[in-house]
């Protein structure tokens, strides 16, 4: 595309991003977490969030050299510390009834090379200082949403094939088509979609199913569903009744799994990028709902690691399913980010459940939400089981099993989310 088409189509997303992700309201703060290199498209995002009305935008710069310099040469204490203040400015966020807009596009290999326990433990620094925070995220409190710009370093990991001054827009042109902006009307196509994904939604509620079947290579698995759970897709409404979609892209359908009602092994299907550390061809086993082995082809020690964060990362807290045939799946391509990953797949997350997706969740203590079956955990983190061998039945309350996805996809009849 020549540069006046480029520009048009950059305004449309930011459009979109502030419109529809994060859906700010005349009055509202808005926080950007923002890489320095998306720069020129974050500008463009605070332009429109202030047309939209915002009464202030707060932009915080990351620079991933100044995070590789950190675990180069900074002591060992360094990796146990997360600044207080940095906690608390997210929980003033939420509680002012703000909204967080994080353009999260990691480097899939910034860690290489680096003492992965000193990785380790600035992430539970990290995720035990911010505990109060991803409560009101997980809780609905505040709108949120991710979202994905070119850097150079992922775009040389994605498009590996292409002449390195190509992979930028090759990058661009792609986020753009993954989220609708090549459409005539962006808004529109996204509304439609999520009607889409809400025929879908609905009709898992209606089947309350109790359990899913799974298999595939490498996967044999049956996942207890609890009573009372809710399937969710495309957007959902915080606190102060805004209706935001927090994944710009997003193709699933999601609830959450009974912590204690997972057997069997499941093997992934795509690499799993842990905040710049790779996982690749690993597999899990479970009983009684708990991971009990685990093999990878590599990065093991880093999913050690994950496991080994607290109890509850030994559970799964999410199951989402996302046709093999959809938009992100058929470009064919890796995307080394499990914000777009996982929306070409179907996946499950380790680690904490969405109280939303359990009736009267969000009311609940995590005693409350351990008994009804729910996950508690400092971590939440997607990995890709979906392909196109994979087939899942759908177990309804009087134990009948039906034919929910044939070889990747909804089976005829079930909504398609396009």
């Amino acid at each position: 595309m020549d540069s006046n088409e480029f520009e048009q189509h950059l305004e449309k997303y930011a459009e979109l991003v502030v419109r529809v992700g994060v859906n700010i309201q005349p009055g509202q703060v808005l926080l950007v977490e923002s890489p320095l290199e998306a720069a020129g498209f974050t500008r463009k995002v605070v332009q429109k969030a202030y047309q939209a009305g915002a009464k202030y935008v707060q932009v915080q710069w990351d620079d991933e050299e100044v995070t590789k310099t950190r675990f180069a040469y900074a002591p060992d204490e360094s990796f146990s510390y997360y600044p207080a203040w940095t906690a608390q400015m997210m929980e003033q966020l939420a509680e002012g009834g703000g909204a967080l807009l994080n353009i999260k596009v990691p480097d899939p290999e910034l860690y290489k090379g680096v003492d992965s326990h000193k990785v380790t433990a600035a992430t539970k620094a990290a995720a035990v200082a911010r505990q109060k925070f991803q409560g009101y995220v997980r809780n609905k409190k505040f709108s949120w949403c991710l979202v994905k710009a070119p850097t150079r370093a992922w775009a040389a990991k994605v498009f590996a094939d292409l002449p390195e001054d190509e992979r930028i827009q090759a990058m661009w042109d792609t986020i753009f088509k993954m989220n609708r902006v090549d459409r005539e009307d962006p808004i529109a196509a996204w509304q439609e979609h999520i009607d889409r994904l809400k025929t879908a939604k609905d009709d898992l509620n209606a089947k309350k199913y109790k359990k899913l079947h799974y298999r595939a290579p490498g996967t044999d698995l049956s996942v207890e569903l609890p009573e009372g759970h809710i399937w969710h897709g495309g957007g959902t409404t915080d606190d102060q009744g805004v209706y935001f979609v927090a994944n710009l892209p997003t193709e699933e359908v999601y609830t959450m799994p009974h912590r204690l009602g997972v057997h069997g092994t499941v093997t992934s299907t795509k690499p799993l990028n842990l905040n710049g550390r790779l996982v690749e061809g690993f597999s899990l086993t479970f009983e009684n709902g708990r991971i009990v082995d685990y093999s990878a082809e590599a990065g093991l020690d880093y999913l050690t690691a994950l496991l080994e964060t607290d109890e509850g990362a030994r559970y799964l807290g999410e199951v989402a399913l996302v046709p093999h045939d959809s938009p992100i799946s058929n470009l064919n391509r890796v995307f080394y980010n499990t914000g777009i990953d996982e929306n070409a797949s179907c996946h499950f997350a380790i680690g904490s459940a969405y109280p939303f997706t359990l009736e009267g969740g969000t009311r609940m203590t995590q005693e409350e939400l351990l008994a009804k079956g729910a996950n508690v955990s400092l971590t939440h983190v997607d990995f890709m089981v979906g392909s196109a061998e994979l087939d899942i039945d759908g177990e309804l309350p009087d134990g009948k099993r039906e034919p929910l996805f044939r070889q990747g996809n909804w089976v005829t009849g079930r909504a398609h989310a396009n």
